[in-house]
C-alpha cells in the first residue's frame, strides 16, 4: 500500500435506518481526509440505489453530494451490494468515482487489492442466493428501468425484506462470517499477487492477516456502532467513528 491509507465502509443501508445514522456517515465523509487518503465504500451504502438515466433519488441527495465533494480531494472507489448494484456509469460520470457492480481492483502503490460486497459467496438462507441471480441478471435492471421511480422504490421498499435474506440470528451471521473467510483464503491462495481482499455483506468485522503480507478485511456494518477500518502498509485496523 505504500504509505496510503485506504478508509474501508461497508453496509450502511441509508434509506432504511434512522436518520442519526445518516447524520454521521455525513460527519464520517467529512473527517476521511484526516483518516487516511484513498476511501473505499463496500457495498450497500443505501438499502436501495438504481441509476435512472434522469432522475435521482432523492433519498440519497445529501450523501451523493458529499460523496462528489469529497472524491474532488482524494481518490473514491465503490463496489455494488445486494441492495446498491445498479450504478451503471453514474458514480463515474458524476462524481469521477470509480464503481463496479461486481469486483474492483484497488491499486495502491505498487501492491495490489480486491473489493467485492459478498453477497452469494456465503449465504445464510436459500433466499439470498436467489436474490444474488436476480440481482445480477441483466434483464432485471431492464425491467426495472420501465417502471416509474415512484413507483419502483415503492415496490422495492414494500417487498424486499419478504424476498431477501433479511435474518438478524446472531448465530446465523456469523456462521456465513466463516464460510465467508474460508472463501476469501482460498481467493487470496490462489492469487499470491494480492495484498488486501475486502468484503462486507456479513456485517462481521474481521481483520486477518490469512498469509504473510495478505489481508482479509471486512470493516463490519457501519449502521451497527459506525464502523470502518484503515488498510495500511502495517496491515488492517477496526475501527469506530467518533465525532
Amino acid at each position: 500500500m505504500s504509505n496510503h491509507r485506504l478508509v474501508i465502509v461497508s453496509d450502511a443501508h441509508l434509506g432504511a435506518v434512522p436518520q442519526v445514522v445518516e447524520e454521521r456517515f455525513l460527519a464520517f465523509l467529512d473527517a476521511v481526509p484526516d483518516l487516511g487518503d484513498m476511501l473505499l465504500v463496500n457495498g450497500d451504502l443505501f438499502d436501495f440505489w438504481f441509476a435512472y438515466r434522469r432522475a435521482i433519488p432523492r433519498f440519497g441527495v445529501r450523501v451523493l453530494s458529499r460523496l462528489g465533494e469529497l472524491a474532488r480531494r482524494i481518490p473514491v472507489s465503490m463496489t455494488g451490494g445486494n441492495h446498491d448494484r445498479w450504478g451503471g456509469s453514474f458514480w463515474m460520470d458524476e462524481f469521477g468515482i470509480d464503481f463496479s457492480g461486481d469486483r474492483l481492483r484497488l491499486q495502491m502503490g505498487n501492491r495490489n487489492g480486491v473489493a467485492i460486497h459478498g453477497d452469494g459467496v456465503a449465504e445464510a438462507h436459500w433466499r439470498g442466493g436467489v436474490m444474488h441471480r436476480i440481482t445480477r441478471h441483466p434483464v432485471t435492471p431492464a425491467l426495472f428501468r420501465l417502471l416509474h421511480p415512484d413507483l419502483g422504490i415503492w415496490m422495492v421498499k414494500r417487498f424486499s425484506g419478504r424476498l431477501a435474506d433479511s435474518t438478524r440470528q446472531a448465530e446465523v451471521l456469523d456462521r456465513a462470517a466463516v464460510r465467508q473467510q474460508e472463501w476469501a483464503r482460498q481467493q487470496l491462495q490462489a492469487d499470491p499477487s494480492v495484498s488486501l481482499l475486502v468484503m462486507g455483506h456479513t456485517h462481521r468485522p474481521v481483520a486477518a492477516e490469512l498469509f504473510p503480507g495478505q489481508w482479509y478485511a471486512n470493516p463490519g456494518a457501519w449502521l451497527d456502532g459506525f464502523r470502518f477500518a484503515v488498510a495500511t502498509d502495517a496491515g488492517v485496523e477496526l475501527n469506530q467513528f467518533r465525532e
